[in-house]
């Protein structure tokens, strides 16, 4: 049953995973963007150096009279590439961005083929060379490691540019465009379905490397990167930090075992995880001892979160294998990490008062320093 239960606790996050990226932490939240922005800069490169061959194939190609109608198209497909590189480059911390960034780039030329089929004239068979633009766009979506939804959103996009372009051929209810509209759901299916597993490789092997195993939180090499990305940004103006540490947590793995040891951290996870805030950041530093990162936040309200688990703890308990009740307490220094303080002071002085802490008898909040 308990296996039942797990299997799918997983499935939903899985599928809560793929469908969009409101679940995702900062930390991989930071990971894909700087994965989006690296295919977003290739492939607009590599567009831009063939955009003068693909003026030529026009020149070669399509019907004199229509020309004037493309020049202009080709010079503001070239501005708009030149836009995504720039919004792709200065996006470093911004997600949005970067998707409108991926947007663009999939946009401009579906919207240069788009403007193709609206000048041609209504019944002018596909032109060869640009007919494969919808199927080449399509096949790009697996490039990047978009969620179901993102993916979902473009591909429709495609399909509709797909049948504008059967409409104007006057073939979209023959055989021929219904093949034609077919073969294009079949690529955007393999399509989205290597978004999906790109996605969750991605995930999957973050995680591995970033959090810590038993509790799931994230581990301390991941903290320090979370606080070096905070501070590039300039979002550590107003963060406290709480450095935590559980009492008496040898003689817990004594008294009780390792395994209950084990099952009083990933209690106090739960603990940790249903206090904080979804802002907060929370990791497992080492052992027994935890920080969280509390971001926009002042000292009364860290002191007041602080508390919170302080009491939380103290009033929780859980059994062992052997039915045996297991209370704990926890000891929290808190530091405040101001401009011009960086982030190893700060920690330092979050432990020095969790030290003080434990010398005034434990299961105790420490905000200031002591004489």
């Amino acid at each position: 049953m308990i296996g039942l239960f797990t299997l799918k606790n997983k499935f939903l996050e899985l599928l809560r995973d793929a469908l969009a990226h409101r679940s995702y932490s900062r930390d991989f939240a930071y990971v894909r963007n700087e994965y989006l922005r690296t295919r977003i800069t290739l492939i607009c490169t590599i567009f831009l150096v063939l955009l003068p061959f693909w003026s030529l194939l026009d020149w070669i190609m399509l019907p004199s009279d229509i020309l004037p109608y493309l020049w202009p198209a080709r010079i503001a497909m070239a501005v708009l590439l030149g836009v995504v590189l720039l919004l792709a480059r200065y996006a470093r911390h911004h997600l949005p961005r970067v998707l409108l960034a991926c947007g663009l780039l999939l946009a401009t030329p579906a919207a240069f083929y788009a403007l193709l089929l609206a000048v041609i004239p209504q019944g002018t068979p596909p032109l060869i060379g640009y007919s494969f633009i919808p199927y080449m766009l399509v096949v790009m979506l697996a490039i990047f490691p978009f969620t179901l939804l993102e993916s979902s959103v473009l591909g429709l996009s495609l399909l509709v540019l797909q049948a504008f372009a059967l409409y104007r051929s006057e073939i979209l209810f023959t055989s021929a465009g219904i093949q034609d509209l077919w073969l294009l759901v079949a690529l955007l299916s393999i399509a989205v379905t290597a978004n999906y597993f790109q996605l969750a490789l991605m995930l999957r092997l973050h995680r591995e490397a970033t959090h810590d195993p038993l509790t799931g939180l994230l581990n301390r090499g991941a903290l320090m990167r979370s606080m070096t990305q905070l501070s590039t940004r300039g979002d550590t103006s107003q963060t406290a930090l709480l450095m935590m540490d559980l009492d008496h947590f040898k003689r817990i793995n004594d008294q009780y075992g390792h395994m209950s040891g084990d099952d009083v951290l990933r209690h106090f996870t739960r603990q940790l995880s249903q206090t904080l805030r979804p802002t907060d950041i929370a990791s497992r530093y080492g052992g027994e001892e935890f920080m969280a990162v509390l971001v926009d936040t002042d000292l009364p309200t860290a002191l007041e979160l602080a508390e919170r688990i302080r009491h939380r703890t103290e009033t929780s308990s859980l059994q062992d294998h052997e039915g045996n009740t297991i209370r704990y307490t926890v000891s929290i220094g808190i530091a405040m990490l101001k401009p011009g303080k960086n982030f190893e002071t700060a920690i330092r002085e979050a432990d020095n008062r969790l030290y003080e802490a434990k010398r005034q008898a434990r299961n105790r909040v420490v905000a200031v320093d002591t004489p």
